[in-house]
């Protein structure tokens, strides 16, 4: 299995297995082997050779999937598991044509794509599943959260024709069974939210009023200690940085101060809900309601601009 540098893809032993957080996985170990990771499209942080040439980079860091399969040789690997926007880091979302370069390589080798959309489906990204948003169509599609809108646990697998077509026939059985499969009542509150999700047009909505989200988040890039804004639709991450000229990081203690000692606490009081990570560089993750629009873009931005104006004054 292949899968990302920084990527978080759960904490089930196999799932575990494939997450790139070493400090998420010290504890478990030892885990199930043959998981290999490869660049994820943090461009932000992309080797010097590429800055200001998203494409290219995205060529690269797609290559180095397709390198990493012939060094193992094609018939070892099963498959690549890419979040449409990697969540774990801080929101990368995809270069421009690095989905369309990946599945070629799928294709080409024989490997099955999962799009792991536990973060980006029913919504989040503007679509029902953000693979359409960037374009490509995966082989497996894993979900879960966004389902029933947290109202209910649920996850589900959705797999392509291609791959279904030998359970059409006979006894053959997908044998993987857990004991809250099929689940009534979350089926039935899943039913019910992609109902309400449809009536109310909220995927529409989120695709019509993400670039205003953006422009209002693009904002606070002229405080010193913004280094990035990125992501897509309604799920971004704001990068904080030492120095923005240099792109210099905050080190583990000073990261703890910053995150943990204040910016968490702060938002928290000032009525902002949203993540405070560290599992790669330092960032202010957002994942706001779907039925937010232009007053409360810019409430959030009042919010994080002065947290984080306080913030660089405390360093």
């Amino acid at each position: 299995m292949i899968s990302r540098a920084v990527a978080y893809h759960g904490t089930p032993h196999g799932a575990l297995s494939i997450t790139g957080i070493p400090g998420a996985k010290a504890v478990f170990e030892p885990l199930v082997p043959g998981a290999l990771k490869v660049p994820n499209t943090g461009f932000y942080r992309a080797p010097e050779a590429f800055q200001g040439d998203e494409y290219a980079f995205g060529q690269w860091a797609a290559n180095r999937i397709a390198e990493m399969i012939e060094f193992e040789g094609a018939d070892t690997v099963a498959a690549v598991f890419l979040e449409p926007v990697q969540n774990s880091g801080g929101c990368f979302p995809p270069p421009p044509g690095y989905f369309e370069r990946v599945r070629q390589i799928c294709d080409e080798y024989d490997v099955l794509l999962v799009s792991d959309e536990t973060i980006c489906a029913f919504g989040r990204i503007g679509s029902m599943f953000a693979c359409n948003d960037f374009d490509y169509v995966p082989d497996i599609i894993t979900t879960a959260k966004g389902l029933t809108s947290g109202y209910s646990p649920i996850g589900a697998m959705i797999a392509s024709d291609r791959l279904f077509e030998p359970f059409k026939h006979g006894t053959n059985s997908f044998a993987h069974g857990f004991t809250f499969g099929g689940h009534p009542v979350s089926a039935a509150v899943a039913m019910a939210n992609l109902d309400l999700m449809e009536s109310e047009g909220l995927n529409a909505r989120v695709a019509e009023k993400a670039p205003a989200f953006k422009a209002e988040l693009d904002t606070l890039l002229d405080l010193p200690i913004v280094g990035d804004v990125r992501g897509a639709g309604y799920f971004y991450g704001i990068e904080l940085v030492k120095d923005k000229t240099t792109k210099e990081t905050f080190n583990e203690d000073e990261s703890e101060r910053l995150l943990r000692g204040f910016l968490s606490k702060a938002l928290f009081e000032a009525g902002l809900y949203c993540r405070a990570d560290d599992r790669g560089d330092p960032v202010i993750q957002l994942a706001p309601p779907l039925t937010i629009g232009e007053p409360e873009f810019a409430e959030i931005t009042g919010m994080l601009r002065s947290a984080l104006t306080e913030a660089s004054n405390l360093l």
